[in-house]
């Protein structure tokens, strides 16, 4: 087992730290940097990221022939992990959800055309997008066949009426991927389409108020009474809905890892240098058994988190879905960012719970962590099943 990066991604990985160090981790002690919704201003974030293309370091996860840079899923890890050791860095690099699962699923599953009239876009960065699926109870939550929202053929259009929320990016969102329901087969009966945000028959209801800080677009509820969808703007085949959700979530919650685990570390780095800094005039905190003792935990809880995530994104890059591997990682890494701030917090004492660091920004924000893209007790149902399936094969190495 080799855990070394390539020479190639090892660059790249140092090119993007560099770059957040001098260019985006500056932004955080500015309070005009800041937006309504606590994240950074549009216009700073536009200006930083004709600043990310003119070094090379935009959308790593998409293919070069399409202006990305081609990294594969490890390569992603190391450097998603680099860009959110700063609270504004993943939008920087075009690399912030939901724009990234979104570009990911659409350049695996869409035709040609389809890629160059919703993703080409997104990839450059001149429109921003969504992912809409959720819904409000009784709909659907972690189980796609309790979708409610549906979509019906007429002729050579569908027409969707139903309603979504906490749909991520909405506000700002231009081009939406929409899961329906096209007939009742609970394997089948999902199918998954496009719309532009100019369309009508649907509406934003609200923009959700959350415990934040918010992503650009914020958390949506969506209202659908008549949207009608050319059938050219199905994506995959009718009733292959669920297997594009599949698609996407793979890979979207473990690109959610790797960011978290660059909050995680970046938490600790400022609980660090307070407790080397921080003294009772006899003694460096820093040197106190007791705070060395919450460092070495996290630090460790952190390790093992990159561990799991680095793996998920081997077996993915040998064709595996990785799906075990992937919950695996989910589930330590949520828990793992908000041991790392809290720990932080607690050893940075009232300047941490202060708005002097960004520790109580990461705070908040890690609360989602366990219910995002599946809360941690449903990966855990996914894994019980997984080892009532194989026993001991499930901690086999190849």
């Amino acid at each position: 087992m080799d855990f070394a990066l390539s020479p190639e991604i090892r660059d790249v990985q140092q090119r993007v730290r560099r770059f957040v160090h001098e260019h985006v981790l500056p932004l955080e002690v500015d309070p005009q940097a800041y937006d309504e919704h606590e994240n950074l201003r549009i216009e700073r974030l536009d200006a930083l990221r004709d600043k990310a293309r003119t070094a090379g370091l935009w959308a790593p996860q998409m293919p070069r022939a399409r202006g990305g840079m081609g990294l594969p899923t490890i390569g992603l890890a190391s450097c998603y992990e680099e860009m959110n050791r700063s609270i504004f860095g993943p939008a920087v690099f075009n690399c912030a959800a939901p724009d990234d699962g979104n570009m990911i699923v659409l350049n695996r599953t869409a035709t040609e055309a389809q890629k160059e009239r919703w993703l080409q876009p997104i990839i450059d960065g001149k429109v921003r997008s969504a992912f809409a699926m959720t819904e409000p109870a009784p709909g659907v939550g972690s189980d796609p066949a309790m979708m409610h929202t549906t979509a019906t053929r007429r002729g050579q259009h569908w027409v969707v009426s139903g309603r979504k929320w906490f749909i991520t990016g909405a506000d700002e969102a231009r081009h939406f991927i929409l899961i329906a329901r096209t007939s009742g087969d609970r394997r089948k009966g999902l199918t998954a389409f496009l719309f532009d945000r100019d369309q009508p028959g649907w509406q934003i209801a609200r923009r959700i108020p959350i415990m934040g800080p918010e992503e650009h677009g914020g958390h949506c509820e969506l209202v659908f009474d008549g949207l009608e969808i050319p059938d050219e703007n199905r994506l995959m085949e009718v009733g292959e809905g669920l297997k594009l959700t599949e698609i996407r979530l793979g890979t979207a919650r473990l690109t959610h890892c790797m960011r978290w685990l660059g909050l995680a570390r970046r938490s600790l780095e400022i609980a660090a240098e307070h407790v080397d800094a921080r003294d009772n005039g006899r003694h460096k905190l820093a040197a106190r058994e007791g705070v060395q003792w919450m460092l070495g935990e996290a630090a460790m809880q952190i390790q093992v988190g990159r561990l799991l995530t680095m793996h998920a994104a081997w077996k993915l890059d040998q064709g595996d879905d990785a799906r075990k591997e992937v919950s695996m990682a989910k589930i330590a890494v949520a828990d793992v960012l908000q041991t790392a701030v809290d720990t932080a917090i607690q050893l940075c004492g009232s300047k941490g719970y202060s708005k002097d660091t960004p520790l109580e920004w990461i705070y908040r924000y890690a609360r989602q962590a366990r219910l995002v893209d599946g809360a941690s007790e449903l990966h855990k149902m996914i894994l019980a099943r997984h080892f009532l399936s194989e026993r001991s094969r499930l901690w086999r190495w190849d």
